[in-house]
């Protein structure tokens, strides 16, 4: 279920990143929905979307940090 577009990003994501974070976030979790799609890839019992969120997040905290209740750019 990658996202084709920022629109399509769930609310969290939409309304607290700003518009290249969401891009990060969006490309990141397609490649993760792809790369981990076999189980056995996965750690514990992560689902693929949960992994996926969890990757998309990852690469979005190595671009930007948050300051109070904004994210910003390193």
């Amino acid at each position: 279920m990658p996202y084709k577009s920022r629109s399509d990003l769930p609310d969290s994501v939409r309304d607290s990143l700003p518009a290249h974070a969401q891009d990060i976030y969006r490309k990141a979790f397609g490649s993760a929905w792809d790369q981990y799609k076999d189980p056995k890839d996965r750690r514990g019992d992560a689902d693929r979307e949960e992994t996926a969120h969890k990757v998309a997040w990852a690469a979005v905290k190595n671009k930007y940090h948050k300051e109070g209740d904004r994210w910003v750019r390193n």
